[in-house]
């Protein structure tokens, strides 16, 4: 559920009059400072730039790169069957039976084949015309070449025209020719084996349950195509339900999808409304692609809104995702202008979508994408095509079983006046340096305008939010205590938690409301991070929040504004030289590595984040300089997994508390594990 943020360290004993004395001398800043990367070496020396970073989300992205190529064969209609498999050692291996990468000679570098260059050469590609691939999620023809890069060895195999041919490259450089292996009567595509290169990733493995959601993710998004995943047994752990095998073909599409992740009995307010259609033509009778679409509006439950281009996740929505909004909303006011319902007009996306599980997938042609990890959707013609292709057909649906329509827009109606009340409420703006404003609870601010430069510290109790105030940069960082363990929102009633002071105050602070009310835009700070007690009293405290804000704030998780803080349990010191250990294998490990010379070290744990001197709790935790924070995320193929864990560990049933530790107390090694 998280993944690794950190600032870069800053060696102690760093400032100003050292600095000055290494600038003393400067280089010379002439041609010869200025470097010029060739080949694949930009890749290697900044990979954050093509893949968003080095963490597991990154490694896992290299895997969908090579698996959106195959897709892409697929959606074009040259592929029936993607093969994935991962081996020991970190290797995996995609293959596909569609046309196979060119093999013949390139025409502007006759001494290389295509694929020597497709996978050397960044920007080199068959989907930048349109002539090899109508739709396609690779655009800028730098996927396989990126994960050639970062990769410490690849194998090609390709098949075409009865003939199977080989090459294998290690770090992005061929380390063999292009050779003929042999006759392939029955076999054509593509097959790439790689293993990511511990240069770059460190000691980060592949995660087969990961990789299985993702393939059963992209099976879901194309009808047409049948996903044989398989994995070495030895590499699934104890406990995880991920099969070893699995062949994964779904005709229904989006509504299987749905249906799968909604559970045997969903709270459905009407029947699903699933299909797909074509895009209207271009001006000149061009196609444009197809919309698949599943709708579920629940009478209860986490909505949710889940959207794809060309096959590619778009967990940061896009333009696409406005088409599919105003269709709905624009369906359902009309609607109640039909029925003579006037306070349909106060409807809004906000009310339609805050009732729907919704997953929607478009294929475009040429679309545009905010990066390249694609995570948001930014053409502008796709919302007029999604809402042209939809509107029609919502109306059709709504006309079709009026009873059902009417119970649906009662429904928005009643959310819309909800929001309306809330929205009465007073928001408690930033202070202006004309006027100082009440603050809630114990909140003490900082004294930047600026949301984005600025970070709240969620502390538990009184004595660490002294500690914390003492510690902080003023101008940046605020802190809010908070009385012990907050309430459990996940089997709390609606009026427990209106009632709770300490969530309002929270709320309060925070200036972006909560459930419908909910606004990203008016959000006080840029980073909310949660600093608890590096022991299982802290640990249970932090999980309390992190439901809360799962539950009631899921925008601000998923737009990763949510942070975990890392305080150490431990302080080593040996004369002068003091460091600091997380835990306590850390801290056995430091003991052996940081101190070469003879003598007693001693040894002191934080009893709390209120027992640690301001000056420690800053250098060690409050620094950006020096801290280490965990990002509090929710990839968009874990949302089903999360939101059924955070209802096993967190809800109100605790026969599935009981059945999870029964299913994995076998695989606690020690109580510190739990």
């Amino acid at each position: 559920m998280s993944d690794l943020f950190s600032a870069p360290s800053v060696p102690g004993g760093s400032g100003p009059s050292s600095a000055r004395a290494k600038s003393a001398e400067p280089q010379a800043y002439d041609a010869s400072a200025i470097e010029v990367l060739e080949g694949l070496e930009p890749v290697r020396r900044r990979p954050g730039m093509y893949i968003g970073g080095t963490d597991e989300a990154a490694l896992h992205h290299l895997a969908a790169e090579i698996l959106d190529n195959a897709m892409d064969e697929a959606v074009a209609g040259h592929a029936t069957t993607i093969d994935v498999r991962l081996d020991p050692e970190n290797r995996l291996t995609i293959r596909d039976n569609g046309r196979g990468i060119p093999v013949d000679p390139h025409p502007r570098f006759p001494d290389r084949s295509a694929l020597e260059v497709i996978l050397t050469t960044l920007h080199a590609g068959g989907k930048f015309s349109g002539k090899a691939y109508a739709t396609s999620g690779g655009l800028h023809g730098v996927g396989s070449s990126v994960v050639n890069a970062l990769s410490s060895h690849m194998e090609v195999e390709i098949a075409r025209e009865r003939v199977l041919w080989r090459q294998s490259y290690a770090r992005g450089k061929p380390v063999s020719a292009l050779e003929q292996v042999g006759a392939a009567p029955n076999r054509r595509g593509t097959q790439i084996s790689f293993q990511p290169d511990p240069e770059i990733f460190g000691t980060q493995l592949f995660s087969p349950a990961r990789l299985y959601r993702l393939c059963r993710s992209k099976a879901f998004l194309f009808r047409g195509v049948t996903i044989r995943w398989s994995c070495d047994p030895a590499l699934i752990r104890t406990g995880d339900e991920t099969p070893a095998e699995a062949v994964l073909h779904f005709p229904g599409g989006l509504a299987d999808s749905l249906a799968d992740e909604l559970g045997a009995n969903p709270p459905l307010l009407t029947p699903f409304w699933a299909d797909e259609a074509p895009l209207p033509a271009a001006a000149d009778g061009t196609e444009n692609g197809k919309v698949e679409w599943a709708v579920a509006f629940l009478e209860s439950g986490a909505a949710s809104l889940v959207s794809y281009c060309n096959t590619i996740p778009t967990p940061q929505g896009g333009t696409h995702e406005t088409g599919l909004r105003n269709a709905l909303v624009k369906g359902l006011r009309a609607w109640g202008d039909q029925r003579s319902v006037k306070k349909a007009s106060a409807i809004t996306a906000e009310d339609v979508l805050g009732m729907g599980a919704i997953r929607l997938s478009v294929f475009i042609r040429d679309p545009h994408f905010q990066g390249q990890t694609k995570e948001k959707l930014t053409t502008a013609e796709a919302s007029r095509l999604v809402e042209t292709a939809l509107r029609d057909r919502f109306d059709h649906w709504l006309a079709q079983n009026p009873p059902q329509a009417d119970s649906l827009l009662a429904f928005a109606v009643e959310r819309a006046e909800e929001r309306l009340r809330r929205r009465e409420q007073k928001d408690t703006p930033r202070k202006s340096a004309t006027r100082r404003l009440r603050l809630p609870g114990k909140l003490t601010d900082c004294t930047r305008e600026q949301a984005s430069d600025t970070e709240i510290f969620l502390v538990e109790g009184d004595s660490a939010g002294g500690s914390a105030k003492q510690a902080r940069n003023r101008e940046t960082q605020a802190v809010l205590p908070l009385r012990g363990k907050i309430l459990n929102v996940a089997s709390a009633t609606s009026e427990k938690l209106r009632a709770n002071q300490e969530l309002h105050d929270l709320i309060e602070a925070l200036g972006c409301g909560s459930g419908e009310s909910f606004d990203l835009s008016r959000l006080r700070y840029g980073r909310v991070i949660i600093m608890t007690d590096a022991d299982v009293d802290g640990a249970h405290i932090a999980s309390l929040l992190m439901t809360f804000f799962y539950r009631e704030l899921p925008e601000l998780v998923r737009n990763g504004h949510l942070y975990l803080a890392q305080p150490p349990l431990y302080r080593l010191t040996q004369g002068a030289k003091s460091v600091y250990a997380m835990d306590d294998a850390d801290r056995d490990r430091k003991m052996k590595s940081e101190f070469k010379t003879r003598g007693k070290i001693d040894v002191s744990r934080f009893k709390g984040l209120g027992e640690m001197p301001p000056a420690d709790l800053k250098e060690t935790t409050m620094d950006p300089k020096r801290r280490t924070l965990l990002r509090v995320v929710t990839p968009p193929e874990d949302r089903m997994a999360t939101r059924q864990r955070v209802e096993s560990l967190m809800g109100r049933k605790p026969e599935l508390r009981f059945a999870f530790i029964q299913e994995h107390a076998r695989s606690v090694d020690e109580l510190l594990d739990i």
